[in-house]
């Protein structure tokens, strides 16, 4: 395709109405871009599931930036990426609150007994109620593991709840009154486990055996960061054992993951890494990503991005 204006691309499922606003008139938004498409981009918009590695650098030559629908790069070639003086756009804040709501959605579930209540309505058992133990958020233990944007604001809505607050983080120390010294102690301490950390090699697997060991029986897991970072094996182990009492799950490593038995237990609830793209969330994402290449092809520096180290190299690329 042939255009008199610069080019940005969608890859993966993007909405028009929610970028074009933003962008203007004067870029050509493409949803469903061809092979000259790509090569003509100057940006892209890129969905989780969307890979940007050597090869496709190579077939968008032209490109100067790429907008993330969330924080996650785990498909985004960074180095490569950055040697090339491309900014990664990403959009922390957009889903903050919808992925807090998603964690209680999951934890209240599970600690409510939602499944197996239904199913005795469902079946005409309400003779068995009695066999449902409902648990209780409010006087419990929340252990946020990763205290960012998110888990910050898991952290007000379990004190709405009357929960106790413990919080870990490698990366960033969380406030004194609620740090926990180390995950092993977060996990003795805690009734909800609730994961928000990047996945890196360090983080990769942190929910094991040996984590899990350390949970007190009834625990409830609840994964709404990277799935890479619970051992699913081990999760189903503890569930069998009765060390956990039930596990929510919004991401998976891969996405989309292939079955596991964890996924056929009655005290699992899954959701396909929806969490953070309520209608609101959505719509905030895809405008902050559509703002972030706006700011980078007008020659302002995005608000934020995940290679802020992008700048130099595009100074040594610079002909």
């Amino acid at each position: 395709m042939t255009v008199d204006r610069p080019v940005v691309v969608a890859l993966g499922t993007v909405e028009p109405a929610l970028v074009t606003g933003v962008l203007g008139e004067e870029v050509a938004f493409i949803a469903d871009p061809s092979e000259p498409d790509i090569a003509n981009a100057v940006g892209a918009i890129v969905r989780a599931d969307a890979v940007v590695d050597v090869a496709f650098l190579e077939r968008a030559s032209r490109l100067r930036v790429i907008a993330r629908t969330g924080v996650g790069v785990d498909h985004v070639d960074l180095p490569a990426v950055t040697a090339r003086g491309i900014p990664v756009v990403i959009t922390p804040g957009s889903g903050t609150r919808a992925v807090a709501e998603g964690v209680f959605a999951l934890a209240l579930h599970l600690v409510k007994r939602l499944g197996p209540s239904t199913d005795l309505v469902r079946h005409g058992r309400w003779t068995d109620r009695g066999q449902v133990s409902m648990g209780d958020l409010d006087g419990g233990t929340i252990g946020i593991i990763g205290y960012g944007r998110i888990g910050r604001r898991v952290g007000e809505l379990a004190t709405a709840f009357g929960m106790n607050l413990l919080a870990y983080d490698p990366f960033s120390a969380p406030p004194s009154e609620i740090a926990a010294p180390d995950v092993s102690e977060l996990a003795s301490a805690s009734d909800v486990v609730t994961l928000h950390l990047p996945l890196t090699e360090e983080t990769h697997h942190l929910v094991d055996d040996a984590f899990l060991d350390r949970v007190r029986p009834g625990t409830i897991l609840i994964n709404c960061g990277r799935g890479g970072l619970v051992d699913l094996d081990a999760a189903f182990a503890a569930l069998e054992s009765g060390r956990l009492a039930g596990v929510g799950l919004d991401v998976f490593d891969p996405e989309p993951p292939e079955h596991h038995p964890l996924f056929d237990h009655p005290d699992v609830v899954l959701t396909p890494h929806l969490m953070g793209m309520t209608r609101r969330a959505a719509a905030a994402t895809f405008v902050d990503a559509a703002r972030g290449i706006v700011d980078v092809l007008a020659g302002r520096r995005p608000a934020t991005v995940a290679n802020p180290e992008w700048l130099d190299a595009l100074e040594e690329v610079r002909p």
